[in-house]
């Protein structure tokens, strides 16, 4: 156990030291966080503006409120799994340098190796996303506070169970990388593209009928919803109470995609979660099974 918890230790350490991997793993949450308050959050502003109906007053709070969790759900819905592509980056410099194979020449047993870089992943990405949590909040303190205790706490078990979800992508992902172009050419990637998919740049509902359908089958359209459900539920309740009618509060529900339906299937928080969690399982359970893999063949090649 005191050697496990020594290279996670070292793990987390060499992380936070290597000041390329911890800005890169800063940088999405950091460069949306300017975006969305200098640019974007405007255009929110705007849209949200104009279609309210003739004779409704709502206050600039109850809108900044709006934008600013749609703000927040995208921040952390992206950070956790980015965040975690570059924190498991480490197991993949490790194999290239040797130092893999120097820890399995010492009395290190495979299964707490592995073990020990998800550990130290799920660590790091915990601790960046929490930090880029305190920032939303912050943010969303200034602009438009209407979190209730409960949707704090939410948010922060929403955090720890995507970031649970990006840890195990990014190790399982990260297995088979070998090079350093590989890890170049999967992080440009993951940091382009997940955002989009999983609906946190742009809402689900404003592309195609059929990309929408094959969307619907990614786990990370769920936990941008999830995340959209927590941060924006208070602003939405005030805006209720404002007077704005209930078919153009669910209008904007549908259109941020905190209402998602699957083939007509309406998907509620609690499936949402349990979405969440089975992938969690599923991709545990492929972790383990390569990892286990490996280590038999690697021993099937020493008795060779």
């Amino acid at each position: 156990m005191k050697q496990f918890l020594m290279i996670v230790k070292r793990n987390v350490k060499l992380f936070f030291k290597d000041k390329g991997l911890f800005f890169t793993s800063l940088a999405t949450p950091l460069i949306l966080l300017v975006l969305y308050a200098t640019f974007l959050g405007n255009i929110f502003q705007d849209s949200y503006t104009s279609n309210i109906p003739e004779g409704v007053e709502v206050s600039k709070k109850i809108i900044s409120g709006m934008v600013s969790g749609q703000l927040f759900a995208s921040i952390v819905s992206v950070s956790c799994v980015t965040v975690a592509f570059c924190s498991n980056m480490l197991m993949v410099q490790d194999k290239i340098t040797g130092v893999t194979n120097d820890f399995r020449i010492a009395p290190v047993k495979k299964y707490k190796l592995a073990i020990s870089y998800f550990v130290a992943t799920f660590v790091t990405t915990l601790i960046v996303c929490l930090f880029a949590t305190a920032l939303c909040f912050g943010y969303t303190a200034i602009v438009g506070w209407y979190f209730s205790f409960v949707d704090v706490l939410l948010v922060l078990a929403d955090v720890v169970l995507l970031t649970l979800f990006g840890t195990l992508l990014a190790s399982v992902v990260n297995f088979f990388l070998k090079s350093q172009g590989q890890i170049s050419a999967v992080g440009t990637i993951v940091s382009s593209v997940y955002g989009f998919i999983s609906g946190a740049y742009m809402p689900i509902a404003s592309f195609g009928t059929g990309l929408q359908k094959v969307l619907m089958f990614l786990p990370s359209t769920y936990g941008t919803s999830l995340i959209k459900n927590h941060t924006m539920r208070g602003a939405l309740a005030a805006l209720s109470k404002s007077g704005m009618p209930s078919d153009v509060v669910e209008g904007i529900k549908d259109f941020n995609d905190l209402n998602l339906s699957f083939f007509g299937t309406n998907i509620s928080t609690g499936a949402m979660y349990g979405i969440i969690a089975g992938c969690v399982v599923l991709l545990l359970g492929i972790y383990i099974l390569i990892n286990t893999i490996s280590i038999k063949r690697k021993k099937t090649k020493k008795m060779a």
